[in-house]
């Protein structure tokens, strides 16, 4: 039974009035950059292509992440340099999957594991490199998706990896270290250029990718954000198209994607053409193939507006956010300048406050927001509160029986919360519930049954 619920999902809003849904706010955190371009076969990290997870086991942050070891290096350049040379690849550019660690998310280690040659020494963080020379290039695990699969039962495959090596392929390991050759995929027939980023899917019981495809007419080209899925993770379904950008200017360049709190999320990387800029936005969808965006043109994770900061050009969130008692973590690629220019890259961190991915505020100011939701099966649990209340601000929230009439009420909510219990002025006799919220200089965010 679903206890936790956005509000961005819109199945269980019924009605609004002078509301809005906006994003959340992402914080940048006081250390970025975490780290950058920092060892010889780091050439430019591009966009980074990061996978973090919080290993519980070993009680250990992990990041693998995929930098070109062969190609030209910004290190150094002024930005007159980089407006006055054209960056061009070299003939020859390769692309690997690198390892760090950490033990608080803030602090990482690059950890010499021996297991990959480079310029005549393996004392490097590379734990995957091409071995296929196709002309003047080495095919490398491109855009490589890394998780630990906690449902797989079978210890040699509990590490999954999704990358084009050629063609999109898959590949198991049984500790994210040491892995198997690589599975290709041609059923999926798709181009694969970009993050491609996997994950089991409970409410379909099979595993899902996303990655990407390409949109092409007279007039050109563009990026499409494509679908697969698998029940074995090794035979994958043809590729669909399920979200593009909403104009030619605006592309969708890549999409992790995770299920929290009863919905599919996906931090998009929005391409915006005219100025090579890339920033990220939410999406939500409620089994994968039908996406929603949350106010398109508004970033979650914005760029900023200090040219050759870390972030100044681009922001490509990583897969797998982590989630703390007190906050939530999304790792992301940075570049501190523009994606086709001269650029380097950094590892980077913004924070939301618990369910905080967006939430419902005052349209206009004066009148309240009122947000009702619709009828939902209710067992007689806690009710609990997730909000940002402002100084001088309230939330207040009625109960409503099927017949839309006030059974229960809640004492107000003066202050910001995360998982408040409602103190109510009644007990709820009902089977099903409607909640309807007042807000005045708030933004709710979610609201949960707790446990009896």
């Amino acid at each position: 039974m679903r206890t936790r619920f956005l509000l961005l999902d819109s199945r269980i809003v019924e009605d609004t009035e002078n509301a809005t849904l906006v994003p959340g706010i992402a914080k940048k955190h006081e250390s970025n950059p975490l780290f950058g371009e920092d060892k010889p076969w780091e050439k430019r990290f591009d966009n980074l292509y990061g996978n973090v997870i919080y290993d519980e086991e070993e009680t250990l942050y992990k990041i693998w992440y995929s930098p070109f070891i062969v190609d030209s290096s910004a290190q150094g350049m002024t930005l007159e340099e980089r407006d006055t040379r054209k960056y061009q690849a070299p003939r020859t550019r390769e692309m690997a999957i690198c390892y760090a660690t950490s033990t608080d998310g803030i602090t990482w280690a690059k950890p010499e594991l021996g297991l990959v040659e480079y310029d005549g020494s393996t004392a490097n963080n590379i734990l995957w490199r091409g071995d296929d020379k196709v002309g003047e290039h080495w095919e490398g695990p491109h855009g490589a998706g890394i998780f630990k699969d906690e449902n797989e039962s079978n210890p040699e495959r509990r590490y999954k990896a999704i990358m084009k090596a050629r063609i999109l392929s898959v590949a198991f390991s049984p500790d994210g270290i040491q892995w198997g050759e690589a599975i290709t995929c041609p059923a999926a027939d798709v181009a694969g250029d970009t993050h491609n980023n996997a994950f089991w899917a409970p409410t379909l019981g099979k595993y899902v990718g996303i990655t990407r495809e390409w949109g092409r007419d007279d007039k050109g080209s563009w990026r499409q954000v494509a679908r697969i899925e698998s029940d074995d993770f090794v035979e994958w379904t043809k590729a669909e198209v399920v979200l593009e950008g909403i104009d030619r200017d605006h592309q969708v360049y890549a999409m992790p994607v995770f299920y929290y709190g009863g919905v599919y999320l996906g931090l998009a990387a929005i391409h915006k053409q005219s100025t090579d800029r890339v920033w990220t936005e939410l999406t939500w969808s409620a089994d994968t193939k039908t996406w929603h965006r949350v106010a398109p043109g508004t970033p979650l994770i914005p760029t900023s507006e200090n040219v050759l900061d870390y972030d100044y050009g681009c922001v490509y969130t990583c897969a797998n956010p982590i989630f703390l008692d007190d906050e939530i973590r999304l790792y992301y690629g940075g570049s501190d300048y523009l994606h086709f220019g001269w650029r380097n890259g950094f590892l980077a961190l913004a924070t939301l406050r618990p369910d905080g991915f967006a939430g419902y505020k005052q349209k206009t100011a004066g009148a309240p927001a009122i947000i009702t939701t619709t009828a939902l099966s209710y067992a007689g649990q806690p009710l609990q509160i997730s909000a940002d209340v402002e100084k001088g601000g309230s939330l207040t929230v009625s109960i409503l029986n099927d017949a839309s009439q006030e059974i229960a009420a809640a004492q107000k909510i003066s202050n910001s919360v995360t998982d408040a219990p409602l103190q109510l002025n009644n007990t709820i006799d009902a089977k099903q519930i409607r909640l309807k919220f007042e807000l005045q200089n708030a933004t709710l965010y979610s609201f949960s049954f707790g446990e009896k």
